[in-house]
């Protein structure tokens, strides 16, 4: 690991990625907790192991460390089930819907940050990191999407 220094702006950036990722890591928590689908809570936990692993990173370049990320992350493969089918309980599938479509906006919302810091970044090692972790962001919006479209909540 090569000891890093940051310019302001980009002390700035991190601190703005670093308060998305916690928020991301707490809420994906709590939305594991209120999801009413075992499917949902599953993937609400997976994602927030992934967020925390965000946030570890992001810390550790606030640090000035330069993290090492593995390959580049596949696109997920759509393995999403329908829960809710007919005769679903309705107030559960609604409480869910609203839980994934806040993720979803979420994710969009994060995946945007990221791209900012891609172009905004001297470095070129944590663009590719920054680069990185958007691409995972995106990857967790397509799951999200692909349960949501599966249990007919995207319209």
């Amino acid at each position: 690991m090569i000891n890093m220094t940051l310019t302001p702006k980009e002390n700035d950036l991190l601190k703005d990625l670093k308060s998305q990722e916690q928020l991301c890591v707490e809420k994906y928590a709590r939305y594991a907790a209120e999801a009413h689908d075992p499917q949902l809570q599953n993937l609400f936990t997976k994602i927030q192991g992934v967020e925390q692993q965000h946030l570890d990173t992001i810390t550790q370049i606030m640090n000035g460390g330069t993290p090492q990320v593995g390959p580049a992350p596949q696109s997920p493969q759509n393995n999403a089930t329908a829960t809710y089918g007919l005769g679903a309980n309705a107030a559960d599938k609604q409480g869910d819907q609203f839980l994934c479509g806040d993720s979803l906006a979420v994710e969009k919302h994060v995946a945007a940050e990221y791209n900012t810091c891609v172009f905004e970044f001297c470095n070129a090692s944590l663009r590719d990191t920054l680069a990185h972790i958007q691409k995972e962001e995106q990857n967790h919006g397509k799951e999200i999407y692909d349960y949501m479209s599966k249990n007919g909540m995207y319209n």
